[in-house]
């Protein structure tokens, strides 16, 4: 949420916002989905920015970005705290604005319809922070696995001296390297301003269902162990699978892709 007050805020709004969110003393959401569900951090949220129709007649040209303090905003409620298959440490909640009114200087940017813009500018950087948790996963993944292979043994030896673990763990040590030095390339070009969408897409989808291979494979090596919530690598088995919905499920990623070819 902090880039788009960062970028497109007057700087009224960035006094009166990004210091109490660097303090920890406001937590932001941003409501993209026309229903407002599945928002990260609803439950929580001191400040959200939604993405509201304030021309309906335009479509994407009549969308814009209106900030929310729920502390202040009379007709918002939270609904559910959603039940997850993973990423449980984290809220998603349904969120309802009946009838709310904020002051106009909660609009960001200097003028209406200007929403879907906005969003279009900052979503790579989304999308390869995606990526960059999908690669630090695997890596995580990779260190819990070989360390359990090399103590747990099976018919006399550990499993670390099978050919077929060695096999395993080094496609996968290939893959997650190969990941990382794309995302360092990416994170490169974010920091000069050249990263477009269509790259930021790639490295959202690629490494996502990369991310999923690599945890799985790794779960498979700890045998009726990797099953069990006691162990780490089940934990990341299910979180790693939202990584392929949210930021844009991977098909749409493909089809911002295709449109550059």
């Amino acid at each position: 949420m902090a880039p788009y007050i960062l970028h497109y805020g007057s700087e009224e709004q960035k006094k009166k916002w990004l210091p109490k969110m660097a303090s920890g003393e406001f937590i932001g959401a941003i409501a993209m989905s026309g229903q407002k569900t599945f928002i990260s951090n609803g439950q929580l949220a001191d400040l959200i920015i939604v993405v509201a129709k304030t021309d309906p007649s335009r479509g994407a040209k009549g969308t814009s970005l209106i900030v929310v303090e729920t502390a202040e905003a009379q007709g918002f409620h939270r609904g559910r705290n959603l039940d997850k298959v993973g990423m449980e440490a984290q809220d998603t909640s349904e969120l309802f604005f009946d009838n709310v009114r904020v002051p106009t200087s909660n609009l960001l940017g200097a003028q209406e319809g200007q929403g879907f813009v906005q969003l279009m500018q900052q979503l790579p950087q989304e999308r390869l922070t995606i990526g960059i948790t999908g690669v630090v996963a695997m890596e995580r993944a990779l260190e819990l696995t070989i360390a359990y292979v090399k103590e747990r043994k099976a018919f006399g030896q550990r499993l670390i001296d099978f050919q077929n673990t060695q096999f395993k763990l080094a496609e996968c040590k290939t893959e997650a390297t190969v990941a990382r030095i794309f995302i360092d390339r990416l994170i490169g070009l974010h920091l000069q301003g050249k990263l477009d969408a269509a790259t930021a897409s790639m490295a959202k989808y690629w490494v996502s269902d990369l991310e999923n291979k690599v945890v799985d494979t790794c779960l498979q090596l700890f045998g009726g162990y990797g099953y069990m919530n006691e162990y780490p690598i089940a934990r990341m088995f299910r979180d790693s699978r939202a990584q392929r919905i949210y930021g844009g499920a991977n098909e749409i990623m493909k089809v911002l892709i295709a449109r550059t070819l």
